[in-house]
């Protein structure tokens, strides 16, 4: 099993030189990924330019898109920039697609928010995979739209889809799953992993789906106001409150729960790992990092 991070762009007070500090920690160090996700109502980076900079100030790890929202963007365009950052990073990027969960991110930038988000997610991929096989023909324009991604058949694209209705219809345009747990769960892991089992097979898939979860976790001086504080901030829209009531249900808050959540996922079956820091600290990546390393090979 491998295991990325997600740079900590959900903490406020992000910098140049803290970002640089990570990707310089992450790249160096037992990580396979090094991701990022979206929102636009939020006091965060913005997704495209942030995994930009990180596959610049990285050589070795994948950069993870954890996860992009499509129905909020022009498929095109999309496309296009997702291309270009294959190319930059030397063929390593990884696209996490979801529909998000936000209604105001689509409100921030005049695009819908209705009962046909998956369907219009599906409708993005199938824009973007024929951009960038040179297929996707456009009223008016002569050319293809370029650069084509250095991947051969375009960057693995990993559906972030948690329920099992939505993991089926995934089946039928993704390459896997990129899910999330706030435990994390083995309930909610194992649910997933083994509906996406059952989705690629009743799907006739001839590989079988690439399995990816992901968790908070907390291993600073003070773990527990660590994710107090990063859930208050970031699950404000539930309610005052709420993220300091749902703080408790974070296991993941020392390297001796991290390393016993990481084994579960392990032993569920998980193909990759994605940690998702409540603090902007670089020490936090070599935290972790020694937890990883002290896994068990196999």
């Amino acid at each position: 099993m491998k295991v990325g991070i997600n740079l900590p762009v959900m903490v406020p007070g992000l910098t140049r030189e803290l970002v640089r500090q990570w990707c310089r920690r992450v790249d160096s160090g037992p990580y396979s990924s090094i991701g990022a996700g979206e929102r636009i109502a939020f006091p965060n980076p913005e997704i495209m330019v942030t995994l930009a900079s990180a596959a610049a100030w990285t050589e070795r790890v994948k950069v993870a898109f954890h996860v992009l929202v499509p129905p909020m963007h022009d498929a095109v365009l999309l496309a296009k920039q997702v291309a270009t950052l294959d190319v930059l990073s030397g063929g390593r990027v990884c696209l996490g697609v979801g529909t998000g969960a936000r209604e105001e991110d689509y409100r921030a930038v005049g695009a819908t928010w209705d009962a046909r988000l998956l369907s219009r997610l599906e409708s993005s991929v199938e824009t973007m995979k024929r951009v960038w096989d040179g297929s996707h023909a456009i009223d008016g324009v002569s050319r293809s739209v370029e650069p084509r991604p250095l991947q051969r058949s375009g960057p693995p694209i990993l559906a972030g889809v948690l329920m099992p209705q939505a993991i089926a219809r995934a089946a039928r345009w993704a390459d896997g799953i990129t899910g999330f747990s706030f435990g994390p769960s083995p309930d909610d892991v194992r649910m997933r992993f083994e509906s996406a089992r059952q989705a690629w097979k009743d799907a006739s898939r001839p590989a079988t789906p690439r399995l990816v979860t992901g968790f908070w976790f907390a291993l600073g001086a003070q773990p527990d106001e660590q994710v107090a504080s990063y859930l208050e901030r970031y699950l404000a829209f539930m309610g005052e409150g709420a993220g300091r009531a749902l703080a408790p249900n974070i296991s993941a808050r020392s390297p001796a729960a991290l390393r016993d959540a990481l084994l579960m996922c392990r032993d569920l079956g998980a193909d990759e790992v994605m940690l998702v820091p409540t603090t902007s600290d670089p020490e936090e990546a070599d935290r972790a990092a020694e937890v990883i390393a002290s896994l068990p090979r196999g």
